[in-house]
């Protein structure tokens, strides 16, 4: 904890240092382009009017869907470390994928997720499911589109209480975009990119009366980048409609089709150091025409919200999804750069997942008085059932009869369509239909019931009370083994938070959260083995922090935090007993975002983290994976006339190592973004968003020991947006 304590200091220190600068700044509001983030400023009043409406825009998480936090609490009042990323960011920023919004967020840092999904690595806990559609669970491994979104929800620290199982480094929730009744409106937005890629967007909202609004958001993006053979495209359409029966009672239904096709690329290999063969750079270590991935969902969506009575309200949501998935590769699974320096060593695999989420929840939220305490209390359930059947089939070579093959590094490989020459100059061929790995047929019934009361005990001080019930109820038919396990885990998590605050704008708070991840795992495919004996992975996390909206325009944010995992096994010398290995994760982030002036907008992020491996005999002295120590992030959007603006930012990372045993090392990077906005017209601008804009080699991310993704080099977007 040395080093923790020392980095405090030191980013204790800057902050002073950059707040005495910041201040001295004439703080003034801004035009509305320009106030990018002024969702995180609040005043009591407006805090009291979003309580009473439940429809919170402006300095409170949106309440009026089932979202991160479910209940009308200012962030400033909320015992936890979160980020929020509105619609508005994510357009003048040009991101267009969840990793975009990542590098520029603290605290999480994103993982190569093998090329076919989103990967985020929460507090150093990497995540594949750990996701959310208006609080809503949507766990199948993808790419997340950021068209039709309101807003994204980045909360940090093990989140049970409202989650369920998971969540346990974090969690991403998505809120879409409703209809808005009473206004008319469309925006179309066109963009092409450096590389060839293009993509189109519409948002659409119409109001049929006053009581009834209906919105279509729809995208279509063609894929391109820097390597070789990669291409794809991805189709979302989302219509929603908006029915006010009274004004206590609301209805908003979605429905979204989402249709993804893109090339996998994983990768290149790491050398004898331990880090990235940069001559491999441009070599593509997979199969032009067999490495792909498509995913096709349908996605309905209902909620419901209404007010029993002034203090009392009810929010009731239904969710179906059926997504349908292939993904298909080959990988660089071995490399000797001493001994075989021109051969690599391709596995590879074709992997279906069928799935249906059904989930029905609801919950109450009521505001009563014992004496002068007043209290918010939440109370709600949860019902999911999921189906799931996926299976695997290894690639199979018949030369070497199994799984791997070896070829000479070229550019391309002479390998297509599974048809290639390996490296001794025989003809091969793939099958993918040979050698099944697994096949799998998952049903799971969850039940869940949660209460959490937000206690005002004085003008001052709020605590935080809560604890959740989770029922998970798993049942998989292995066919390959022709055999049905089944397991049933039941959990309880307490969540509890101390909120100090000494004056208005400011709150100092204390929290304890846990999670639990059953050892079916995220995306449960078996319970094979002693998976089915074990009872789940549980994290507990301790976290303190500051919360500060110094002025109408900026706040900051800060937290020190301690996630703990641990994990039941099967003692080595005697199987009837268990021993339970204890492991943690430290560290420190902070946020500092907001409109400085009329002219300058700031968003700046730091994160330190630290932890060490643990196994049955204690510490191993070995770091774990994708964990760099530092991360920092800075993006500035400054107004030079009413028409012209530019904007100018940063991410650097800290090397991470890419495997467990420590051999293999993701360098360190620093990558320049910027960004230029003219306003044509009142209804018509152009925006110019150039990424790594030094042109530097860097490394992102990985996956494993020989899949390291190499980063786009310098880039750019034009991109034209219409208000009609």
């Amino acid at each position: 904890m040395t080093n923790l304590s020392n980095t405090v200091l030191r980013t204790v220190g800057f902050c002073t240092l950059l707040f005495s600068t910041l201040t001295i700044a004439q703080t003034s509001s801004a035009d509305e382009k320009d106030e990018i983030d002024s969702n995180l400023s609040q005043t009591e009043a407006a805090a009291e009017s979003d309580l009473e409406k439940l429809v919170v825009v402006g300095n409170v998480l949106y309440s009026d869907q089932v979202n991160a936090l479910r209940t009308p609490t200012p962030i400033i009042d909320v015992p936890q470390s979160l980020s929020i990323i509105t619609a508005e960011q994510i357009s003048a920023r040009g991101f267009d994928s969840v990793g975009d919004i990542i590098d520029y967020t603290p605290g999480v840092n994103t993982s190569q997720g093998e090329g076919h999904r989103d990967s985020v690595v929460f507090r150093g806990v990497r995540s594949t499911a750990d996701f959310f559609i208006d609080g809503m669970r949507d766990d199948v491994q993808y790419y997340r589109p950021l068209y039709n979104l309101e807003q994204v929800e980045i909360l940090r620290g093990p989140n049970a209480l409202l989650f369920g199982r998971g969540g346990t480094g974090g969690i991403l929730n998505r809120v879409t975009k409703k209809g808005v009744i009473g206004e008319s409106f469309n925006t179309l937005q066109g963009s092409v990119d450096s590389f060839g890629g293009y993509a189109v967007q519409i948002d659409s909202n119409f109001s049929s009366s006053d009581t009834a609004a209906f919105r279509i958001n729809a995208m279509f993006e063609t894929l391109e980048n820097h390597r070789d053979f990669y291409d794809g495209d991805r189709v979302g359409f989302n219509p929603t409609a908006k029915f006010m029966f009274s004004d206590d009672t609301t209805l908003d239904l979605s429905y979204e089709y989402i249709d993804h096709e893109r090339f996998i690329d994983r990768g290149i290999p790491t050398g004898t150091n331990g880090r990235p063969v940069e001559a491999f750079e441009e070599v593509v270590f997979g199969d032009p025409e067999l490495n792909i991935n498509d995913i096709e969902a349908h996605l309905f969506r209902a909620a419901l919200q209404h007010n029993f009575t002034d203090s009392l309200k009810g929010n009731f949501s239904a969710f179906y999804g059926d997504y349908d998935k292939l993904y298909q590769n080959f990988y660089a699974s071995a490399y000797d750069q001493a001994n075989n320096p021109d051969v690599v060593t391709l596995d590879g695999y074709v992997d279906t997942t069928q799935r249906e989420n059904f989930i029905l929840s609801g919950n109450l939220i009521g505001e009563f008085y014992t004496g002068d305490v007043v209290h918010t209390l939440i109370a709600g359930v949860e019902f999911i059932d999921t189906a799931s059947d996926q299976n695997r089939y290894n690639s199979f070579w018949d030369v070497t009869m199994d799984d791997n093959e070896s070829f000479l590094i070229n550019r391309p490989l002479n390998l297509r369509g599974g048809l290639g020459v390996n490296a001794a100059g025989n003809p091969t061929v793939n099958d993918f239909t040979l050698d099944l790995n697994d096949d799998t047929r998952v049903d799971i019934d969850v039940f869940s019931a949660f209460i959490q009361d937000e206690i005002q005990i004085t003008d001052q001080l709020d605590l935080v009370l809560g604890a959740r019930f989770d029922s998970f109820d798993i049942t998989v038919f292995n066919v390959v083994a022709d055999e049905t396990r089944s397991r049933k885990d039941e959990e309880i998590s307490p969540r509890l938070g101390l909120v100090y605050k000494p004056k208005e704008e400011v709150s100092l708070y204390g929290s304890y959260s846990e999670s639990f991840l059953p050892r079916s795992g995220e995306q449960f495919a078996n319970i094979n083995g002693s998976n089915n004996q074990l009872d789940p992975n549980t994290f507990t996390n301790l976290e303190a922090g500051l919360k500060w909206d110094f002025n109408q325009g900026m706040s900051f944010t800060a937290a020190v935090f301690e996630i703990e995992q641990s994990a039941p096994q099967v003692a080595d010398n005697d199987p009837a007993t268990l021993d339970v290995i204890d492991s943690e994760i430290s560290g420190f982030e902070m946020q500092l975002k907001g409109q400085v002036n009329e002219v300058w907008y700031v968003s700046a992020g730091y994160s330190y983290l630290d932890g060490e491996q643990v196994n049955r005999s204690g510490d191993t002295g070995l770091r774990p994976r994708e964990l760099p120590e530092n991360m920092f992030s800075i993006w500035n959007n400054f107004r030079v006339t009413d028409q012209f603006g530019f904007g100018l930012g940063l991410t650097y990372q800290d090397e991470s190592f890419i495997n467990n045993s420590n051999t293999a090392v993701l360098p360190s990077y620093t990558r320049v973004d910027a960004a230029a906005y003219y306003d044509v017209t009142d209804s018509f601008s152009l925006q110019l968003n150039v990424e790594n804009l030094t042109d530097e080699l860097y490394f992102p991310n990985s996956h494993s020991t020989h899949q390291v993704t190499v980063g786009a080099p310098l880039n750019a977007r034009l991109t034209a947006h219409w208000r009609f």
